[in-house]
């Protein structure tokens, strides 16, 4: 077996467990279109899973928006607070999560979403996140810096209790920043990306699947699926 047995599973939030990078590519590109430029993926691939003001300060200076970071900000907010309750799970996602939490494993979430975005997205999913044995957002004191620095992974670890070996948790994430984050943290990681994402930037993952459905939890240790699921 390749790949490393683990005991604590830490998973990313946007486009891994809720379909939400489709909902920021519409509030972005509609902004975009009214200065006659295009919200590309080599763009978004830039700001995955980055904190919000640097995402936009990436995107204002590179599509060379008229507008500061600030005002790219409030306007995208404006617009994604309508589209935020819509989101819904991912493929897979309910039946992995509610299988690790029976079985008892440790589960978190460290997402690079501040508290007022966060709250957005999951206001449909309460009972979902319930699960989770804690879950650290992207304004959090003690993250100092964003993906793909390890701060939030590293943050996520300790606040288990007992706190575990770094090397016995398992991370999941979708962007390219997270997955050298959680490298950077010492962590194995499963990359689920977006099809529409460069394969070029999926090389450091330890794995990479289409789909959470395909993952298979004895590669790495975790229990494995009851054959009636």
């Amino acid at each position: 077996m390749p790949f490393q047995p683990v005991s604590h599973v830490i998973f990313d939030m946007d486009g891994l467990l809720l379909d939400t990078e489709r909902l920021y590519t519409v509030a972005f590109q509609e902004i975009c279109e009214r200065y006659g430029t295009v919200y590309s993926w080599d763009v978004k691939a830039k700001v995955m899973g980055k904190q919000s003001l640097e995402a936009v300060q990436i995107i204002r200076d590179t599509l060379q928006l008229p507008m500061t970071p600030e005002e790219l900000l409030k306007e995208s907010r404006d617009k994604l607070q309508i589209l935020f309750p819509t989101a819904s799970l991912l493929p897979g996602v309910e039946k992995l999560i509610t299988h690790l939490h029976r079985h008892h494993i440790p589960i978190a979430v460290a997402t690079s979403s501040p508290k007022v975005t966060f709250e957005m997205k999951t206001r449909n999913h309460k009972d979902f996140f319930s699960l989770f044995h804690h879950i650290v957002i992207g304004d959090d004191p003690d993250v100092k810096k964003g993906k793909p620095e390890p701060d939030a992974f590293l943050v996520c670890a300790r606040r288990f209790n007992p706190v575990p070996c770094l090397e016995k948790c398992l991370v999941f994430e979708d962007a390219p920043n997270g997955v050298l984050a959680a490298c950077a943290a010492g962590m194995q990681v499963v990359m689920i990306p977006d099809e529409n994402l460069n394969q070029d930037l999926t090389r450091e993952a330890t794995l990479v699947l289409k789909s959470m459905e395909e993952f298979k939890p004895e590669q790495f240790g975790l229990p494995a699926y009851d054959e009636v699921q």
